[in-house]
């Protein structure tokens, strides 16, 4: 068996989460986990090409604003209207630290004493804080892997609702000014391997007035849908016989009248009805630690994972149905295409013009050809390179944040070409976000707006 990818669960972030609709978005917001539609592609944007937010450096340049985040998560920037939310964990005493650029271990991390798990939300123009809000208090009734935190999840944002998922510590929905709306208590959901805690990862997806949430506990997986305004379940559905564990978020597509929910996971890729929680469609897992988020591009709906000796990428048709047989050469199977090795481990991939990309947590960035599966190329990105958060399609290049500190930026086309290293002066494990030209990343330290000057 291979060696656990040190980067376990950080997930996971990262890796992750989904679509959002409201009526009242626009096309400025970036409402959930890499943006509309959970694509990470922001449509008709233009942002820096190079900067320096090194705060050690001599020169900086390109940064609107930074405030520094207190506590530690890897939750995702997400920008709604006027306003960035973030999620963060804050232990009563001391500071939490991450087990950076380590390779091969499994362990939990060491924390003890009592946390706050906060939500956090900032002027978009300023960087001012306008509130924060304490979900919950108490010790962790779960670990973390050494690389996680308390709070790898991303808020999404529909209309006035602002949701917010810490597992173990429970569902919460605000509103736009942090006046909490309702809570759910989850249960445990110490979503582990090798009997120890890596952490909870799965973003919550909105979608038509409805949550979804995926809790893959081994001992008692689930996955469930409730309604966004009073937070009361639709319904829910067991996963014992389909998943052992999993962190990746839901993607939730809608096509032809039918709106589906496609959950990553091991031993298997299950779709299911949104509206019913009826399976539609499943297929044979490859990687057992399944993390990215699966997304739409070119019609087509995209899974990857990896690790334990596999990493698939399949390329599916939405209007999938039964069993997808993998070997199968019939004219009519709903797999588009689909690769053996190539897959990414933590980092949700990406599509820009025709060609998919993906990153890994060893700094490799893989190429495919994103309608026919051809390989275009395999390159490293620089020194102590990791790619944990997912990747970015912005005006024709490719985000890579990578948690040596540096944000690589990747020209669009068949030849791998480093435009720009951007430094950050600390490592980036959440996925930036992108609203009217200004890219917004987190570090472990601070949040940032990069900004071409005016």
């Amino acid at each position: 068996m291979l060696k656990p990818l040190t980067s376990l669960l950080t997930l996971l972030l990262i890796t992750l989460t989904p679509p959002l609709e409201s009526q009242s978005q626009t096309t400025t917001d970036w409402p959930s986990f890499r943006g509309p539609g959970g694509r990470g592609v922001a449509e008709g944007s233009t942002i820096p090409t190079t900067w320096n937010a090194d705060p050690e450096s001599e020169t900086t340049a390109g940064m609107l604003w930074e405030t520094k985040v207190p506590g530690l998560g890897h939750s995702s920037p997400v920008i709604f209207g006027d306003r960035v939310f973030l999620l963060t964990a804050v232990p009563d005493e001391g500071e939490t630290e991450l087990n950076i650029a380590a390779g091969g271990n499994i362990d939990a991390a060491e924390d003890s004493g009592a946390y706050s798990w906060i939500v956090l939300c900032y002027d978009k123009q300023t960087g001012k804080e306008l509130w924060q809000q304490t979900a919950h208090h108490g010790e962790p009734k779960a670990t973390r892997h050494s690389k996680a935190t308390h709070a790898n999840t991303s808020v999404c944002v529909a209309g006035d609702r602002v949701v917010a998922c810490f597992g173990s510590e429970g569902l919460y929905c605000y509103d736009l000014d942090g006046k909490l709306i309702w809570d759910r208590d989850l249960g445990v959901v110490d979503v582990s391997k090798y009997g120890i805690g890596w952490g909870y990862a799965s973003s919550p997806a909105i979608h038509d007035g409805r949550v979804a949430v995926i809790c893959d506990d081994p001992d008692h997986p689930f996955v469930t849908v409730l309604q966004l305004s009073d937070g009361e379940e639709v319904w829910r559905s067991d996963r014992s016989e389909i998943c052992e564990r999993s962190w990746g978020s839901p993607l939730i597509h809608e096509v032809d009248g039918v709106t589906q929910m496609i959950v990553n996971g091991w031993p298997w890729i299950v779709s299911y009805d949104f509206a019913t929680g009826e399976e539609l469609w499943r297929l044979e897992g490859g990687g057992d630690n399944p993390i990215p988020t699966p997304f739409v591009s070119n019609g087509w709906i995209y899974i990857t994972n990896a690790h334990g000796g596999k990493a698939p990428i399949y390329v599916v048709r939405p209007d999938a149905r039964g069993t997808i047989k993998l070997d199968s050469e019939d004219e009519s199977n709903p797999l588009v295409w689909s690769v053996e090795r190539g897959g990414s481990y933590m980092s949700t991939p990406v599509v820009s013009g025709d060609y998919l990309y993906l990153g890994n947590s060893n700094g490799v960035v893989r190429c495919f050809h994103a309608e026919t599966g051809e390989s275009v190329f395999q390159k490293r990105l620089g020194k102590d390179a990791g790619v944990i958060a997912s990747l970015l399609a912005v005006n024709g290049n490719v985000i890579c944040a990578s948690e040596n500190g540096i944000v690589y930026v990747l020209k669009t086309g068949p030849e791998f070409e480093v435009l720009a290293e951007n430094p950050m002066g600390a490592p980036c494990f959440a996925t930036p976000a992108v609203s009217d030209g200004v890219l917004f990343i987190r570090t472990t330290k601070r949040l940032v707006a990069i900004s071409e000057p005016e």
